[in-house]
C-alpha cells in the first residue's frame, strides 16, 4: 500500500506540472493580456504593472520564476484583486464553494442511491420506472435551465428561498439542488445498473436459497459489492462539486472558487487562472487516489500494487 501511494505522489507531481506548463503556455499564446481593457491605460502606466508582475521579462523567465514559487507554496500576487494575492483568493472563496458542493453531495448520493436500489429491488414495476423517469429528467435537463426554474419557481412565485446569496441556511438549498441533481440521476441509474448485476450472482441465489432476509441480502452482500462503479465516480465528483461550479455560482450569485475561476479568465488574470487550475488539479488527484484506497477498504480482493 505505501509503496503504491509513494509510486502515486510521484506521477501526481509529474501531472501537476505538466498542467501547469500547457496551461500557462496557453494564456500566453491567447492574444491579449491583464491590462488590455476596454478602456485603455497610457503606456507608461501599463509598462509600469507589467514590470511588477514580471510580464516584461522573457516567456522562459517568467516560467521558471512561478515554478519557483509553486514549490514555496506560493501562488502569486492576483492582477487584477489590488493588495491581495491568489492564496487568499482561493482560502477566501473556496469554503463557499465548500459548503454548497457537500450538501449538493449528500443530496445525490441519498436519494441516488435510494432511487437506484428501489429501482432494482422493483424491476420492471412502478416504482422501477418512476425513479427512472426522474434520473432521466436529472440527466438531460442542464443545471443552469435548473438553477434558473429552480429560482424562478421557489423563489419569485412561491417565496421558499432566496435567489442570490448564501446569507442564510435556507439559501443554500437551491443552490445545493440545482448542483446535484445531475450526479443523483447519474448514481441513481449506476446504482441501479449495478445493483441488478450483483443480484443475479450466484452467490446471492445461494444466500436467498438459505433463506436469508432480503432486507439481510441486499444490505450486507449486494449493496457493498455494487458500490465500487459508484465510489469510481464519486471521486471526480468530489472535485468537481468542492470546487464549485462555475455556472450555479454565477446564477445564485455565489461568491464561490467557481465564480472566481470565471471572472480571472474575464479579466486575464493569469496568476488566479493558474492557482485554481493548480488547486483543482491537485484536489482531483487526491480524490482519485482515495477512491483508489476505497477500493480496498470496500472489496479486500483488489490489490492495488497490481
Amino acid at each position: 500500500m505505501l509503496k503504491y501511494i509513494l509510486k502515486r505522489l510521484v506521477y501526481s507531481v509529474i501531472t501537476i506540472w505538466i498542467v501547469i506548463s500547457i496551461t500557462f503556455l496557453l494564456m500566453h499564446m491567447i492574444p491579449g493580456g491583464p491590462f488590455d481593457d476596454e478602456k485603455k491605460l497610457p503606456p507608461q502606466i501599463k509598462a509600469n504593472l507589467e514590470q511588477k508582475f514580471g510580464l516584461d521579462k522573457p516567456l522562459s523567465q517568467q516560467y521558471t520564476t512561478y515554478l519557483g514559487n509553486i514549490v514555496h507554496g506560493e501562488l502569486g500576487p492576483s492582477m487584477r484583486y489590488e493588495g491581495k494575492s491568489v492564496n487568499q483568493v482561493i482560502s477566501q472563496s473556496f469554503p463557499a464553494s465548500a459548503k454548497v458542493g457537500i450538501l449538493a453531495i449528500a443530496f445525490a448520493l441519498i436519494l441516488g442511491l435510494f432511487m437506484g436500489i428501489i429501482a432494482a429491488l422493483h424491476q420492471g414495476k412502478w416504482q422501477d420506472s418512476l425513479a427512472m423517469v426522474i434520473s432521466t429528467f436529472g440527466v438531460t435537463v442542464p443545471n443552469f435551465v435548473m438553477a434558473t426554474f429552480f429560482i424562478y419557481f421557489f423563489s419569485v412565485k412561491l417565496g421558499w428561498f432566496p435567489a442570490v446569496g448564501l446569507d442564510s441556511p435556507s439559501s443554500y438549498v437551491l443552490p445545493a439542488v440545482a448542483l446535484g441533481t445531475y450526479s443523483m440521476a447519474f448514481i441513481a441509474r449506476l446504482s441501479r445498473s449495478s445493483l441488478l448485476e450483483v443480484i443475479r450472482q450466484d452467490y446471492i441465489k445461494v444466500a436467498k436459497a438459505k433463506g436469508l432476509p432480503q432486507i439481510k441480502i441486499i444490505y450486507k452482500h449486494a449493496l457493498r459489492n455494487s458500490l465500487i462503479p459508484i465510489v469510481t465516480y464519486i471521486g471526480p465528483l468530489f472535485a468537481g462539486i468542492l470546487t464549485g461550479s462555475f455556472v450555479v455560482e454565477n446564477i445564485f450569485g455565489i461568491p464561490g472558487l467557481g465564480r472566481e475561476f470565471v471572472q480571472s479568465i474575464y479579466n486575464r488574470d493569469y496568476t488566479t487562472i493558474l492557482g485554481v487550475t493548480i488547486f483543482y488539479s491537485a484536489f482531483l488527484i487526491v480524490c482519485n487516489l482515495v477512491v483508489d484506497i476505497l477500493y480496498v477498504i470496500i472489496d479486500p480482493r483488489i490489490k492495488l500494487e497490481s
